[in-house]
């Protein structure tokens, strides 16, 4: 899930909608909230230890019991810690935007998934190599749980200062524990063809392309969430947006506000990943692919992926809008964990499509010259 529960449930909204410019709500606010994101922090790093390890025994791998301990104690701290990180800087950085007259929705969600990324896997690197080393002390990995699940009672008494936030605590976990899910299905595709010749290099493409298809659609999300607090009320939808199921040409086509977003977040899919292809190609050289022929079925890969979920966004966030749920808590979760498996799915398909053209090309070439002399 990476970063996905502090891009979720920080709370732009009410800073959009003016509700914590006040000291004092602005305190109860962010408090609950932190709170909030190191309770499902917490349980969501376990969950995902334990779909890792049944993943992994589904697939042959054998289950060894210090490993299992060191994947779970990594896990649940690193969920931890970089929730906590991460959180601390979403509040900088909304109540700084409020500050400025910019919109949070615009910088806080991108911000916090591509630094979440980052920050999470550092952390994940050294709490686990830390494990690793000491993994003949027998009691060190569950003590660290115990002890960091202790502090749990304690935000969930923090989080329920806001009443909001307590119906979150209450109902808010099938979102994340589904998207955990879905996402995980992206990392065993990831798992089953690393290895392998023809995807040579895909494990330096996956981030990009998973990373920058959940921040697009989180965006979208925020921004679609925000409009309706500001225009209508929780299970009424306007007039313009009855339907539940858009037409994808309303979606992208419209002189509508949200349309216009999406249209502009759709043609910042191909300028960014070239530059992130670039970069790429600076760093690793010739050990990923860089002919025409990959860089068009990698951008189209894009196209497609951030094309299906920002209509995906338009969809779910009406459908649960009319059901008076809080689309930033509900749909950002599915989508960007389906943002995930979309991503490491078409990527898969797009390095196959390569080897496959190569092979083709390989064959032809190789037919000609032997041809020529008879």
């Amino acid at each position: 899930m990476r970063a996905r529960v502090c891009t979720c449930m920080c709370d732009r909204t009410p800073a959009n909608t003016g509700q914590i410019d006040g000291p004092r709500e602005q305190h109860r606010v962010i408090s609950s909230n932190l709170a909030l994101i190191q309770v499902q922090a917490a349980v969501v790093g376990l969950l995902a230890a334990v779909a890792a390890l049944l993943l992994g025994a589904a697939s042959g791998q054998e289950l060894d019991a210090v490993e299992a301990e060191v994947l779970c104690a990594s896990s649940v701290i690193t969920a931890f810690l970089a929730a906590c990180a991460l959180g601390m800087l979403m509040v900088c950085i909304v109540i700084g935007a409020r500050k400025l007259g910019v919109n949070p929705d615009n910088i806080a969600t991108p911000i916090a998934a591509s630094l979440g990324d980052l920050i999470t896997l550092s952390i994940l690197a050294f709490v686990s190599s830390f494990f690793h080393k000491h993994r003949d002390s027998r009691y060190l990995t569950p003590l660290v749980c115990i002890g960091f699940t202790a502090l749990t009672p304690l935000c969930i008494l923090i989080a329920k200062q806001n009443p909001p936030v307590v119906k979150i605590l209450k109902f808010g976990w099938f979102p994340i524990v589904l998207a955990m899910l879905v996402s995980s299905f992206g990392g065993l595709i990831l798992n089953k063809t690393i290895s392998k010749q023809q995807f040579r290099g895909m494990a330096v493409f996956a981030p990009i392309i998973c990373g920058v298809g959940g921040n697009l659609v989180a965006i979208q999300t925020s921004r679609i969430s925000t409009y309706l607090h500001l225009w209508s009320t929780p299970g009424v939808l306007p007039l313009w947006m009855k339907k539940r199921w858009p037409n994808p040409c309303s979606t992208f086509c419209s002189s509508e506000i949200n349309s216009v977003s999406a249209r502009v977040l759709l043609f910042l899919v191909v300028p960014g990943h070239l530059i992130f292809f670039s970069i790429i190609y600076l760093v690793e050289g010739q050990s990923v692919p860089n002919d025409k022929t990959f860089v068009g079925l990698y951008l189209l890969a894009g196209l497609v992926q951030v094309t299906i979920l920002l209509y995906l966004a338009e969809a779910t966030v009406r459908l649960t809008w009319n059901q008076a749920l809080d689309p930033d808590d509900h749909c950002i979760p599915y989508l960007t964990g389906l943002g995930d498996l979309l991503g490491t799915g078409l990527l898969a398909l797009c390095f196959l499509a390569h080897w496959l053209l190569r092979s083709e090309t390989v064959l032809d070439g190789t037919s000609e010259p032997a041809s020529g002399p008879s």
